[in-house]
């Protein structure tokens, strides 16, 4: 009578493979073949207490098709025994001591790195697509937008973070004053000092500043608030609910800080535009009087508007980020931290690369 080394049941929701007899050097053959045609279409339960004995041949060929069924499917191993779960440690590490590191070619790691990025564009692409569904839907019905959510992030995004866009902006128009009256008092041209500062700031560094800052504060909050209730599963149990996490979670912080991003462009405009008057007065003696009456002639109207155009754009670039990373975050902790540093870091590349984009079409529009 043939020896049965490996039975199956095929149960509605899982396959159970049952590990029979000796497995041994004499058996291993055998039950290669069989193992060798077991399907991986259903989640796969091993029960391997009915092996009378397993030997180091029968355990490596275990690992090879524990580690092979893994890859496809979800595989449970249940009724072990501790020599048996003894043994497959030690021959684990005796192989990964065994096994040399492989050495990863430049091209090798370019071509992964190059996919990664790939990939991650792919998703957020179709990031973007469920945002604007959302959006579409929410604007054909108004009475769902999330009016209390919004104010409340407008709140935390744009209130909140008036003293550290404050004291940069005051800090940058300080520094460009004094580094700029430096090199224009060797001509005799302080007073043009003032047109500097004033377009400089209106148009580039205000906008540019208000959203770096943003990104790092609000950006980074917003990956971390929606990866935290990623990790604790509140996500989940709102699409369990039939609750769309990008209406209550992406849509209200998106249109909140595409509000707030321009308000606080304007205030960081004339702070940064204080603060060069303040370092103008300092290093040159240009009273605020003097100071006032320049500016009004030189800082027109576009300067400003250009500048206030960025805003909603950055603001959206930095909340889409914010929370698609968030929603890339697994379920560790370490991930949290690795998205929202990946947040901050693409938003940041992000604005640069746009604030590079609108002055070339300023600088071709003539504006």
């Amino acid at each position: 009578m043939k020896k049965v080394f490996l039975a199956y049941e095929d149960h509605q929701d899982y396959l159970k493979l049952i590990s029979k007899g000796e497995w041994n050097l004499e058996s291993v053959r055998q039950i290669e073949k069989k193992l060798r045609n077991t399907p991986c279409n259903k989640k796969i339960i091993w029960d391997v207490s009915q092996a009378t004995e397993f030997d180091s041949a029968g355990v490596l060929l275990f690992i090879e098709y524990y580690e092979r069924f893994q890859k496809e499917v979800e595989i449970e191993v249940v009724g072990y025994t501790k020599k048996q779960k003894e043994m497959y440690d030690l021959l684990t590490r005796d192989l990964d001591a065994l096994t040399p590191p492989r050495k990863v070619g430049f091209l090798e790691n370019l071509g992964k790195q190059t996919y990664e990025v790939l990939y991650d564009l792919l998703d957020f692409v179709t990031f973007l697509g469920h945002l604007f569904l959302t959006f579409l839907h929410i604007f054909r019905r108004p009475k769902d937008f999330r009016i209390k959510e919004i104010v409340y992030h407008i709140h935390q995004s744009g209130f909140n973070a008036l003293i550290i866009i404050g004291l940069t902006s005051f800090l940058v128009g300080m520094v460009i004053s004094y580094q700029g009256s430096v090199q224009l008092a060797k001509f005799g041209a302080d007073m043009f000092i003032i047109d500097t500062v004033a377009i400089s700031i209106t148009r580039e560094l205000g906008p540019m500043i208000t959203a770096i800052v943003i990104a790092g504060r609000s950006g980074s909050a917003y990956t971390a608030e929606i990866g935290a209730m990623k990790i604790t599963e509140e996500i989940a149990a709102m699409r369990t609910m039939g609750f769309d996490p990008y209406a209550f979670l992406v849509l209200p912080r998106v249109i909140a800080l595409m509000i707030a991003l321009p308000l606080l462009i304007f205030f960081s405009d004339i702070i940064g535009i204080l603060g060069g008057m303040v370092a103008s007065d300092m290093q040159l003696g240009i009273s605020f009087t003097q100071f006032m009456d320049r500016l009004y002639e030189v800082l027109e109207v576009k300067h400003y508007v250009l500048g206030m155009i960025k805003g909603p754009v950055f603001a959206f670039i930095i909340a889409a980020v914010g929370c698609f990373r968030g929603f890339q975050v697994s379920d560790n902790t370490e991930s949290i931290g690795l998205h929202t540093t990946a947040s901050v870091v693409n938003s940041i590349f992000l604005v640069i690369a746009f604030d590079a984009l609108f002055s070339v079409i300023y600088t071709e529009l003539n504006l």
